[in-house]
Formats: structure tokens, sequence, C-alpha cells
């Protein structure tokens, strides 16, 4: 026991990592978390699907072409009295009357509508892709965030151990000190709480070990039971400045991309729109097959061809006052894209300067927490040697280690929410490393 009071320095700096374990590293985590997540692959699904979208066709800028086949019969019962009094008569005619070919119609102009349709299918396929960004963005700062929960969940779990060592020594000292007379039960039993208090802690938080492992294993969408350890350091990027992040965030944070999307999306829906004050000239043409039989008449079977060609010319002239309606509409839906822009704008400026702050109080609580960390372990060293040749009393002795532990909890602490506020500012700025 000479050397005890060392197991402390020894357990806090033992890395956590039980043998044949697989040791997770923050970047392998992100690797999985975008080729596995279900969000993630329907969100990419969805990119694809605004790709296909962007096409001269479904902007409507090239033609139209059908084939056609027309096939009409008739089975008639028929009686005919001709001029010289002659009668005839048909049972079971069949009549048939056959048209096949191909036409094409072609809009060659509308307003310039076609032009603006197609412009905004490519702000909807940018929009789709802005929105994926957004989707991995959540869901890497999800990993980055449980990661280093787990992380700090390690860190209090070794230091529990720590605790526990220093416990289960004094629960042996009562023991020796009650056998040999020098102690009253009452020392042992209070020692022995105390101990299985400090287990106690320690299967609690293992459990809640357990749970962040099992959600961290929902995003890589394998096993719950699927076992790994993560590294055991948190660095901490203390070189963030507040102006750089409000001019990241200006260039590229997703939520006010899209809104800079929604609005060229909406300019040209009030192009279109403005599109119907044109003229529209369409084309067509066609080229047909036509057969014809019959079994009475004077001409029995005709068949023929023909090629049909022409356009069509209109122009909105006066649609009850709609297009002016319609005008003022769209006007007004771009008018309020632009304040979701400026209401985004001062949300995302408003999220960065909040957490800014609490990135600066959590950095100055950390430097506070480390230094108390060493008083506090200090502290502990000493009484425990005091409490070993019996100068001090095992509350005074329990009070230390409690202060301790509870140094240890707002360290490790500390070092969490000095992560998870530098994540949040990178993750609003659109910065954060994936």
């Amino acid at each position: 026991m000479k050397n005890f009071k060392y197991i402390i320095i020894f357990l806090i700096g033992l890395p956590f990592f039980a043998v044949g374990q697989t040791v997770l590293t923050l970047e392998e985590a992100i690797a999985i978390t975008l080729e596995n997540n279900f969000d993630l692959r329907i969100a990419k699904n969805e990119v694809k699907i605004n790709e296909e979208n962007v096409s001269l066709g479904n902007a409507g800028m090239l033609p139209r072409v059908n084939g056609i086949v027309t096939n009409n019969n008739t089975i008639l019962n028929t009686k005919q009295t001709q001029a010289n009094g002659n009668e005839i008569e048909i049972d079971g005619a069949k009549n048939l009357n056959l048209i096949y070919g191909v036409g094409l119609e072609w809009t060659i102009f509308d307003g310039f509508s076609m032009f603006a349709r197609h412009n905004q299918l490519k702000e909807i396929q940018k929009l789709g892709e802005t929105e994926l960004k957004l989707n991995v963005l959540t869901k890497v700062s999800e990993v980055y965030d449980t990661y280093y929960i787990l992380v700090n969940q390690q860190h209090l779990i070794r230091s529990l151990d720590s605790i526990i060592a220093v416990s289960e020594f004094r629960l042996k000292t009562a023991q020796t000190r009650f056998t040999i007379g020098k102690a009253s039960k009452l020392e042992v039993l209070n020692a022995e709480v105390d101990y299985n208090a400090d287990v106690s802690a320690k299967i609690r938080l293992k459990e809640q070990y357990a749970i962040s492992k099992i959600a961290l294993n929902q995003l890589f969408v394998r096993p719950s039971e699927t076992d790994f350890k993560v590294t055991d350091v948190i660095l901490i990027d203390e070189t963030l400045k507040l102006t750089d992040l409000l001019a990241l965030a200006q260039e590229q944070n997703p939520e006010l991309q899209i809104q800079y999307i929604n609005k060229k999306i909406q300019e040209y829906e009030l192009k279109q729109v403005k599109a119907a004050r044109y003229p529209s000239l369409s084309l067509s043409t066609g080229y047909n097959f036509i057969r014809s039989e019959s079994p009475f008449g004077f001409i029995t079977q005709t068949s023929g061809q023909n090629f049909n060609y022409g356009f069509t010319a209109s122009i909105n002239i006066f649609d009850g006052f709609n297009q002016n309606r319609n005008e003022r509409t769209s006007k007004i839906q771009l008018e309020n894209t632009q304040l979701q822009i400026d209401r985004q704008k001062l949300a995302v400026n408003a999220q960065i300067s909040g957490f800014y702050q609490s990135y600066l109080s959590n950095l100055a609580l950390l430097e506070m927490e480390q230094k108390n960390e060493k008083i506090a372990r200090q502290n502990l060293e000493i009484t425990l040697d005091k409490f070993k040749i019996g100068t001090i009393s095992p509350v005074e002795f329990r009070t230390a280690q409690v202060n301790y532990a509870n140094a240890i909890i707002r360290l490790t602490n500390a070092e969490l929410l000095a992560k998870q506020t530098e994540i949040s500012l990178k993750e609003i700025a659109g910065n954060l490393s994936f």
C-alpha cells in the first residue's frame, strides 16, 4: 500500500480499451454514416430524381410526336330498295374504316415560358443538392455529438474506477481496523455504503454508455449489439472567431442557401406567369394512311394517304383580369421569399452569436476545471496519506474523495460542452469537417 496514492493517477491515464474490441475513429464513424444512413440515401435519390427532371423535354422545348391507329368496324344487317324497284338485302355486312399514321406538334414560342421553366428545373436541382448538404451536416453533427458523448462517458467510467479503487482501499482498511479493535462496526458500514454507492454510479454510467453506443449504431444502420470503443481524446478548436463564423454562415449555411434558391425559383415562376401576356405559336404536321371497305354501294373500297400541316397562333386578349391577379400574387410570393431570407439571416446570426458566447464561457470553465481537478487530486492524495496514518477521520477522507469525483465530473462535462458548442458553431456556419 506504500504507493497506493499513485493508483489514482494510473487509472486516470489508463486507456479505456478492452482487449479485442474495435477502436472506432471519428473519421470512420462519419464515413460509415455517409454510406449507410437511410435518411442520407433517400436524400441522394431525391437529388437523382431532380437531375433527371432537368431536361429540354420536361421544360416543353421539344416537339411531341405521336403515332395513331384508328380502326372502326361495323357489322350491319341492311335492306335497300333501289329506284328501279329492285330490293337488296344483306345480312352481316361488315364496314371497315382504318386510319393510321404519325403526327407532330411543336410549341415554338410561348412567351419564353419554356426557358424560364428550364432554368427553374435547374434551380430545383440545386435546391435538392443543398437539402442533401443540410441532411449530411445534420447527420454528421449527430455523429460528432454522440461520438464525443461516448468519449465523455469513457472518461467518467475510468475516473469512477479510480474512485472505486480508493473506496475499496478505505473499506479494507476499515475492516482491518475493526478486526484489530481500532475501529467500530459503524466505520466499516459507512465505508461499505460509500463503496456500494460508487459501484452503483458506475453501473448507471455503463448503462448510459451502452445506450449511446446503440444510438451511434442506429446512425450507422448496423445491428445495435455491434460492439466497439471510441478514441479517448477530445480535441477542442480554441481558434474560432465570431466575425469569421458570421461571414462563413452567409456563404455556406445550408438553410440560408435554401432560401436563396427558393427566391430564384420564385423569380422564374413569375417569368412563367408573365409569359401568358405574349402570343403563343405552335406547329403541327402529320402523315396518315386511310383505308375503308363497304360491301354495298357504288364504292366498296377506298385507300389513300394524306399529309397535313399547319400552325396555331393565340394570344390572351381578356381573361377576366386573371392575368393581372396571377402576376400580383406571384410578386407577393416573391416578396415573401425575400422576407424569409432576411428572417433566416437574422436567425443564423443570432444562433451563432448565442453559441459563440457559450463557446467562450465553456472554454473559460474548462480552463478553471482543469485547475480544480489538479487541486482536488492533490488534496485527495494528501488526505489519503493522512488517512493511512490515522490523522483524519473517515468522514473527512470521504469528503476529499467526493470533491475529487465532482471535480472529475465537472472537468469531463466542461470538455464535452466546449466541444459541443464548437460543433454547433461549425454546423451553422456550414463548415463542419467530414
